[in-house]
This record gives C-alpha cells, structure tokens and sequence, in this order.
C-alpha cells in the first residue's frame, strides 16, 4: 500500500455534502456528493467513505479531516473546521491565482467573496434571506414545471425572447410562470427568465467588478449562468474544474496545511 499521504474536505451544505480526496501534490483524487438530508452525522459519514472507497484506498491513509459549510461542527470525525467563505475563497484562488471575485451560488444562499492578488479576503457578503438568487429558486420551478433539474440548462438556450418575471419572490415567482405558460408563453422564455432572475438579485447584492470565479453546484449542470452574467456585467467570467466542489477542495487544501504545519 501506497504510504502517500491523504486529506479529505468535507462541505456539509444545506442541500447536498460533497467530499473531496487529495494528495500531498494537491492533486483530486476523487470526489463524492448526495443530499445532506435530515442527518448530517450520517451524510457527512456516507461522503467520507465513498470517497475514500472510490480511490480504493484505507481510511486509515487519510492524515487529516477538515469540513466547512452550514453543518460542519456536527461532523465528529474531522480534526478541524473552516468557515464557508475561507473554504471557497481557497479552493478558487487554488485554480486562479489571481484577483477575482467570487460567486458562490449555493442550494440555499449565495455568497460573493472578493479576494486580492494574494488571495487574501478584502470582503465578502452573503446572502441568506430568501430562496431568491440560489439554486433553491431553479429547483422550485423545475419541480413546479415536471421538468428534470438537468433539463433545464438546454431549454433556456432556446429562449428566443426575453420575459421577465414581474417576482422575485419563489412562491409568487412559481405560480406567476405557470399562469403564464397557460396564456400562451413558451417555456424555454420563462425558465430563461427564472435564470435571469437569480442573476439579477446576485447583481443587488453587492457591487462586482474585475474577474469572476462562478462556483457552486447551479453553475456546474447550468453553463448559462455564466452567459447570463457575462452579458449583464460585461466581465470575464471563469468556471472552474469541479464548480461544485470548490468548498470541499478547499477545505481538503487547509487539511493538507495543517497535517504539513504538524511535521515542523
């Protein structure tokens, strides 16, 4: 057996826990990711040993745990926590070394991070108040539509007309396109509007400016989030390998500092 050292991250989110193996070269080594579900405790332990089992290698090869996001100081196994925003900020600049802003658009809130050309944090805001503007919103409207989650991306790029919603609000929002889809509009416009709209409250957040990261599981199966922000901010937009996992290879790149920070 291999006597290479591994760490995992571990971002326990409100909607889905992804995980992450990487070795001592910061290289992925595999990666794992369900529903969060009603236990963290038993969700965070199915993350950790599918990605361990997906490399076929021992838990007991893993040097060091660290976990972030909503539910991480319920993970019992790990040896540290990192807050969400570290983690993100970590596992973007990891990817681009540069100065960039990034978005995180995550199942229940949204978060934008500026970081400097060290990758140091200069700011960052988030936002938790409403389903708006998360990938909460598109899930809604794909369940009240029937139309599969994955569906979606390639039903929007069909859109041939801009309709707005008149709702940013997710109950209204819903209810607002199907009433519309009976009076005669095509849904490829109305889901392109639902996209539009998760932009535009990502746009009210804060100011964004310079390079953008887009991370985040909406992102990662939605490659027209980034279309719809490049053309309303007139940015160079940046996805990068993995878009969802971001949180996780950043907290697996802290655990990988920590167990070297150990050995000195």
């Amino acid at each position: 057996m291999s006597e290479e050292p591994y760490f995992v991250g571990i971002d326990v989110g409100t909607s889905y826990v992804k995980s992450v193996l990487i070795n001592n070269s910061k290289e992925i080594v595999s990666s794992f990711v369900k529903r969060t579900g009603t236990s963290i405790k038993d969700s965070s332990k199915t993350a950790f040993e599918n990605v361990i089992s997906a490399a076929s290698l021992s838990s007991s090869i893993v040097k060091h745990i660290t976990t972030t996001g909503y539910g991480k100081n319920k993970v019992i196994f790990s040896d540290t926590n990192k807050t969400e925003i570290s983690c993100h900020a970590k596992g973007a600049y990891h990817y681009f070394p540069e100065k960039i802003t990034v978005i995180d658009i995550g199942g229940q809130d949204t978060k934008v991070i500026k970081l400097d050309e060290n990758g140091k944090i200069i700011r960052f805001k988030m936002n938790r108040k409403c389903a708006a503007g998360t990938g909460a919103f598109i899930e809604e409207i794909a369940y009240r539509l029937d139309i599969p989650l994955k569906d979606l991306n390639n039903l929007a790029s069909k859109s041939t007309s801009k309709a707005p919603l008149a709702s940013f609000c997710t109950v209204f929002a819903k209810t607002e396109i199907l009433t519309r889809i009976k009076e005669g509009e095509k849904v490829e416009d109305l889901v392109k509007s639902a996209f539009d709209s998760v932009i535009k409250r990502i746009i009210e957040m804060t100011e964004i400016e310079g390079t953008v990261v887009l991370t985040g599981g909406l992102i990662a199966y939605n490659s027209i989030i980034g279309e719809i922000l490049r053309s309303e901010i007139k940015a160079n937009i940046l996805v990068p390998p993995y878009p969802q996992f971001i949180g996780a290879i950043g907290a697996a790149l802290f655990a990988l500092e920590q167990y070297n920070l150990k050995r000195k």
